[in-house]
C-alpha cells in the first residue's frame, strides 16, 4: 500500500475512504492574512472609488493622482480603486487569489514608487513600508494558497505553490510597469 499523497492527508481526498481532516492553524492562519490583508486593500480602494469610510471619493482621489504625475488622474484613480477594491475583495475571500493577488502586488508597486519617504521606518509619515508589507501580504497568500476556509477551496491553487506565486508576482510587476510607463 503506497502512503497517501500530502492533498489526501489533509482532505481525506477522493478515494481514500477517510472523512476529510479537521482544519489545520494553516486554514485558519491563512483565513486570518486574507481578511487582514483583503479588508484594508478593499477599504483603501472603497475610499478612492465611493468616498467610504472617510476616503476623499473618485473626484478629489483623481485630484490627488494628477498632482504626483499620473495623467489623466480620473483614469489612474479609478485603476488603483478598482485594484485595491477588487483584489483586496478576491483575497479576502479567496477567490481567484493568484488574480486578486497580482492586483494588489501591482497598484502596491506604484504606492511605493510614489512614497514620500524610501524607508521601512518612517516618523514623518507613510512610508515605503506599508505598500511593501500589503504586497508581500499578497505574495504570501498566492505562494501559501487561500486554504480551505476560501472560495477557491476547490481550485488547484488552493494550497498555492510557485505557480500561483509566480503568475501573480509576474502579472503584478507587468501592470505596475505598464502603468509607470503610461503616467
Amino acid at each position: 500500500m503506497k502512503p497517501p499523497t500530502e492533498r489526501a492527508r489533509h482532505s481525506g481526498g477522493p478515494g481514500t475512504g477517510a472523512a476529510p481532516a479537521a482544519l489545520s492553524a494553516t486554514d485558519v492562519g491563512m483565513l486570518l492574512l486574507r481578511l487582514t490583508v483583503g479588508v484594508i486593500l478593499a477599504g483603501h480602494g472603497a475610499q478612492k472609488l465611493f468616498g467610504w469610510f472617510g476616503g476623499p471619493g473618485l473626484d478629489a482621489t483623481a485630484k490627488g493622482f494628477d498632482q504626483i504625475g499620473y495623467d489623466p488622474g480620473i483614469f489612474f484613480a479609478a485603476l488603483a480603486g478598482i485594484s485595491e477594491f477588487l483584489g483586496g475583495l478576491g483575497l479576502a475571500v479567496g477567490f481567484l487569489t493568484p488574480l486578486a493577488a497580482a492586483a494588489a502586488v501591482g497598484v502596491m508597486i506604484n504606492a511605493m514608487s510614489v512614497a514620500p519617504a524610501i524607508a521601512l521606518w518612517s516618523a514623518a509619515g507613510p512610508a515605503f513600508s506599508y505598500p511593501m508589507t500589503l504586497a508581500v501580504g499578497a505574495l504570501t497568500i498566492a505562494a501559501v494558497g487561500p486554504r480551505r476556509l476560501s472560495l477557491d477551496a476547490r481550485f488547484p491553487w488552493r494550497d498555492g505553490g510557485w505557480l500561483p506565486a509566480g503568475f501573480a508576482l509576474v502579472a503584478g510587476v507587468v501592470g505596475a510597469v505598464i502603468v509607470l510607463a503610461l503616467k
